[in-house]
């Protein structure tokens, strides 16, 4: 079957091509594989090239210049295809090369589940299903890809219906900008945002904070003090790591959601308030509940609704995006290299768009002060993206591999990649295969291929 050029895929009439997909008789979109432009040229960018039945040549050939900017493609680089195997990556006899997952592809490459491909200086993302992805989009300190895009959705249903929301996710996913957001599409918009880490208030301190103390209650105490409840009454009070509290203060709190009133600290009297509150959780407050360290009642009350934020590792098409933008902001001629990219994308993050952010700073410091023109992957440091512990991601994502997925050379793994893949999960053979994307049927044909035996269980 014949091949398709880039360019033969206008990214204006995506939308038609995708609704024209949707099966005549019952109406449901059927998945639309495809791939994602992120990065090319040193530029990010979101370029979406659905697979119609028949590989897609990545290259200069035609029109390509304009939608790919990289002067280092060949004419003719790569194509991508898919098939029952996986994907099928083959490099066209390329000048710069062809890479999975940072791996050379010679010749033809079966993968089961890339998370990376890259043609010279451009970056290409598999994916499954096209059908619902949209451009990244940019607004202000928000950078958002499809998958945070429909948590984003969410949070704004949250915002019409309801006085409460709970925000799920790892550390650093974006929960406060998801919870300001919440603030100003709701009918609070107009009022205080009042952002509070409950990790961060000194024990003993948090009653008092929180809801505000009577003159003479406490040694020192001159005058009343409005706690962070009266500072955001008409708005949105936004509660980070909230299972931080400790259980007399979420009781207090409870009540104040209850009653719509508060007592502070030493008063007999309550004093009206009306908030919306916004909480948020890198912990699984459901596991804390039957712990007995969150009251179940506060629970119930602040959620539903609950939005989990994916983790960055699953927002592959945002990374170049916010690479892009820390680098510009050091400097405004500096631009990222193709592989310090690839390699951020190839990571763990587990402090997510925070950590990475940080690091990608760090970086284009490194190479200001260096002279380089070009933020490049040695400037990254060694412990950039690595994980701290063995964690199972709350959004559903597979933690990131240690070892390379299944890369394959005519659809047979190396002995390397078996070898390794065997010792990170001490001989399981389920586990491993698990980790390569494989059946374990398929790992022991390929353990017999290369004659290698596991260790005996003691």
């Amino acid at each position: 079957m014949a091949a398709r050029a880039a360019t033969d895929y206008n990214p204006t009439v995506l939308a038609e091509t995708l609704e024209g997909s949707r099966d005549a008789r019952s109406g449901e979109a059927r998945p639309r594989p495809g791939v994602i432009v992120a990065f090319s040229g040193g530029a990010a960018l979101s370029v979406m090239l659905p697979l119609q039945g028949e590989p897609i040549v990545i290259g200069r050939a035609g029109e390509a210049g304009a939608l790919l900017p990289d002067d280092r493609l060949s004419r003719n680089h790569c194509t991508i295809a898919t098939s029952e195997s996986g994907w099928v990556v083959t490099d066209l006899g390329s000048r710069n090369g062809t890479f999975a997952d940072g791996v050379p592809v010679e010749g033809e490459s079966t993968l089961v589940a890339p998370r990376v491909i890259r043609a010279a200086d451009t970056l290409i993302v598999p994916c499954e299903d096209l059908s619902d992805f949209q451009a990244v989009t940019i607004d202000g300190a928000l950078v958002a890809g499809w998958r945070m895009r429909d948590a984003l959705a969410a949070v704004d249903r949250a915002a019409a219906s309801s006085a409460t929301l709970l925000l799920a996710g790892e550390s650093g996913t974006g929960k406060e900008l998801a919870a300001r957001r919440f603030h100003e599409r709701g009918p609070n918009a107009s009022g205080p945002f009042v952002a509070v880490n409950c990790a961060a208030i000194p024990e003993g301190l948090a009653e008092r904070l929180l809801f505000g103390a009577k003159r003479g209650v406490y040694s020192g105490a001159a005058a009343d003090v409005g706690g962070h409840v009266q500072a955001a009454d008409g708005g949105v009070l936004f509660l980070d790591e909230v299972g931080e509290l400790d259980l007399l203060v979420q009781a207090k709190l409870l009540r104040v959601l209850e009653t719509r009133e508060l007592v502070p600290l030493g008063a007999t009297q309550p004093v009206p308030v009306s908030i919306r509150v916004c909480a948020a959780t890198h912990v699984q407050l459901r596991r804390a509940v039957t712990e007995g360290r969150f009251r179940a009642d506060l629970y119930h009350r602040i959620a539903p609704p609950e939005v989990t934020l994916p983790a960055l590792r699953g927002r592959l098409d945002e990374m170049p995006h916010h690479i892009a933008i820390e680098v510009a902001a050091a400097d405004a001629r500096l631009l990222p290299q193709a592989k310090l990219v690839e390699a951020c994308m190839l990571l763990h993050w587990p402090g997510n768009v925070r950590e990475l952010r940080r690091h990608v700073r760090d970086a284009a410091s490194r190479a200001v002060a260096g002279g380089s023109d070009r933020v490049r992957v040695e400037h990254l440091s060694p412990d950039a993206g690595q994980p701290l512990a063995p964690t199972q991601p709350q959004d559903g994502t597979a933690p990131a591999p240690s070892v390379r997925p299944y890369v394959s050379r005519g659809r047979q793994l190396t002995r390397d990649v078996v070898e390794r893949a065997l010792a990170q999960h001490d001989g399981n053979v389920s586990r491993a295969a698990r980790s390569l994307g494989m059946q374990r049927t398929q790992m022991y044909r390929e353990m017999e291929r290369h004659a290698i035996r596991t260790k005996p269980r003691a």
